[in-house]
């Protein structure tokens, strides 16, 4: 039996105003996170970005947040608020851009190791999703992950959403990589 969790709080993530991003990188981690720490009004865990959140990855974010081209755009910080374990700490984060197909959203999440496997994800994917369709236009969300990651396609797989085969190169996707859709409900197929 799963146990039910209050699901995380996301929170925006962007440019303060001094136009520094807040998005933290591991080359300065500890004021970086110091700072997220501050904005989130919770604990940072040491392991500290996820492990799919690499340096090329918050470069490309930084880049798009401070552009400002992409009016999609946006990340989310996810805060497990549980008051009976008496802190609220950072467990992942997520996001949303723009596609170059008509009436879709691309989304990404990714969750710190240590809170994988407590539906976390589910949550906070199931959250972003009811975000996304609260937008005007929106018809449909692609995430993408490498097949290996079974708990990953699970999360996808219990929100919704459904094998739409492998990304090929060009795409703006990692070539080789699992596609998955979700429908916008009552959505024309």
């Amino acid at each position: 039996m799963v146990q039910e969790h209050q699901p995380p709080i996301m929170q925006p993530a962007g440019v303060d105003r001094a136009g520094k991003c807040v998005l933290p990188r591991r080359r300065c981690s500890g004021r970086r996170d110091q700072n997220l720490a501050r904005l989130l009004s919770a604990a940072v865990p040491g392991s500290w970005p996820p492990p799919l959140l690499d340096d090329a990855t918050l470069d490309e974010f930084i880049r798009m947040a401070a552009e400002n081209a992409d009016p999609l755009f946006i990340t989310w910080y996810w805060v497990r608020d549980d008051p009976e374990e008496g802190e609220r700490v950072l467990v992942g984060s997520g996001g949303i851009a723009s596609s170059p197909v008509p009436g879709t959203v691309l989304i990404g999440y990714s969750v710190l190791e240590e809170f994988q496997r407590r539906g976390y994800a589910t949550e906070a994917v199931r959250h972003l999703a009811r975000a996304v369709f609260s937008l005007p236009g929106v018809r449909q969300i692609v995430a993408t992950t490498y097949p290996d990651l079974v708990a990953s396609i699970r999360v996808l797989e219990k929100n919704g959403f459904v094998s739409a085969g492998e990304a090929r190169g060009g795409e703006g996707f990692e070539e080789g990589t699992a596609v998955y859709v979700l429908k916008r409900p009552g959505a024309p197929v």
